[in-house]
């Protein structure tokens, strides 16, 4: 392995600033905490970098020397030495498959690493200045023998995604099987550029997929490690309009957990490479809304923001990226809306909010619960408690129906606030409702209106 292509662990001494002699010296030194010894010197770290692999003892040891918790060594060598401290899987030209296995690690097996803003931050920026990876060619060289079997499963995707919510707790496992699977075939290496082309655009698909599906149900971690897999991913296709697009969904996780600042640094990058008038409309139209959300609203900059989304959307065409074709008037005006709620202008807002939730398609039931609990949420935090109520019941009633458990968490959220209204009929039914048993839903939240109205737009 020459220098331009450097062993992980070589990588992960380097980034430290850690001479191999130094790191043995740290091996040793964790080998001596726990009563124990190690024989680790500089030539076996320079027998690790060139392709030994170190018993399971070592590895424990490694990882404290490099700074990581011993949950790392859960992902197989030498995959693990790609994390950083923060809990990030550095962007490097080998880190599609790290970033999936890190992914990947059973839930049983895994006590989560740390997962810090700041590691988000870092990984953001280091894409927004990375050189952009040589798209891969797709017509390059003959068939080869895996088409088949990634035929296969991009069918079996398509159905198990098709096969809607009622079953996701089923789908769910099916699709990480097959991601674990896509992965197996990259790391096996040797496939022509159009075999690796449909292996990357495949797994980013199935993390993409899968991490949707853990923020709903409240896994934010391991749905910003999908993510993250995904942009792993895009980046070594070099489509960085997608890239942006999964870094602004980890924005819209930060948003959703009213953590603006990071929502906001994680969209400035992703803005800085994002392309086509599709993507930038909605990286600018979820930084409006983060930008409003803010404890300290920022009035300029978002409204400045939504007056580019609106002239992007405008130039867009009806040719859009696949991830973000769903972006239509419906959300520019709901969020175009929730977003003057936010800084105040309350008529015209209601009057968006209305006409957003009229446009969108029935296709889009999921986005329309979120928007109808918006639209409760509002309405209470102005004392509107009638439209409230009415706005709340009618998203719970489509949340159980289409098996929607944040739009079900969003509406139970909001209840312990609709008790002291308890005596108005609606509120009354509301109470009712929300007291039923659902399988699917999460722990009903503490209510908080602030967070509710400052949530990022739906997907």
């Amino acid at each position: 392995m020459d220098d331009s292509d450097p062993h992980p662990l070589t990588a992960a001494r380097r980034t430290r600033g850690l001479s191999q002699t130094t790191l043995a010296v740290r091996v040793r030194q964790a080998a001596a905490r726990r009563g124990l010894r190690s024989g680790c010197d500089r030539s076996r770290i320079r027998k690790w970098e060139r392709g030994v692999a170190p018993d399971a003892d070592s590895q424990l040891y490694l990882a404290e020397a490099l700074g990581l918790p011993p949950e790392a060594v859960a992902i197989p060598w030498p995959h693990w030495l790609h994390n950083n401290p923060d809990g990030v899987v550095l962007l490097t030209p080998h880190s599609a498959v790290p970033a999936l296995r890190e992914a990947l690690i059973p839930v049983e097996r895994r006590a989560f690493l740390t997962l810090s803003g700041a590691g988000l931050t870092g990984l953001a920026g280091q894409w927004a200045s990375a050189p952009s990876a040589a798209a891969l060619d797709a017509t390059a060289g003959p068939p080869g023998t895996d088409e088949s079997l990634i035929d296969l499963l991009r069918d079996s995707v398509d159905h198990l995604t098709a096969a809607g919510p009622a079953h996701e707790q089923h789908t769910t496992k099916l699709l990480a099987a097959h991601l674990d699977t896509v992965t197996d075939m990259l790391e096996t290496g040797g496939h022509r550029p159009a075999t690796l082309q449909q292996l990357h655009d495949l797994a980013a698909e199935l993390a993409h997929t899968l991490a949707w599906r853990h923020f709903d149900h409240g896994a934010h971690p391991l749905a910003a490690r999908y993510w993250m897999a995904a942009l792993h991913n895009t980046h070594a296709l070099g489509d960085t309009d997608r890239s942006a697009g999964l870094i602004s969904d980890l924005a819209y996780q930060a948003a959703w957990r009213n953590d603006h600042t990071l929502a906001q640094d994680l969209l400035a990058h992703a803005l800085t490479r994002a392309h086509h008038p599709a993507a930038r409309s909605l990286l600018n139209l979820r930084l409006a809304r983060s930008l409003a959300a803010s404890p300290t609203p920022v009035r300029t900059p978002a409204l400045r923001a939504l007056r580019a989304a609106e002239h992007d959307l405008n130039r867009a065409g009806a040719d859009r990226p696949a991830w973000c074709s769903w972006m239509s008037e419906a959300d520019l005006a709901v969020d175009t809306g929730q977003t003057l709620l936010d800084l105040g202008d309350t008529r015209p807002a209601r009057q968006l909010l209305t006409q957003g939730e009229h446009l969108l398609p029935a296709t889009r039931d999921k986005t329309r619960g979120i928007f109808l609990a918006y639209q409760a949420a509002n309405y209470l935090a102005h004392h509107d408690i009638e439209p409230a109520a009415h706005a709340a019941t009618a998203a719970l009633d489509l949340a159980r129906r289409i098996h929607a458990p944040r739009c079900e968490q969003l509406v139970q959220s909001l209840t312990p606030a609709f008790r002291p209204y308890a005596h108005h009929h609606a509120v009354e039914r509301l109470l009712h409702l929300a007291g039923c048993s659902y399988r699917g839903c999460l722990q009903p939240a503490q209510c908080d209106l602030d967070r509710l109205s400052g949530s990022n737009s739906a997907r």
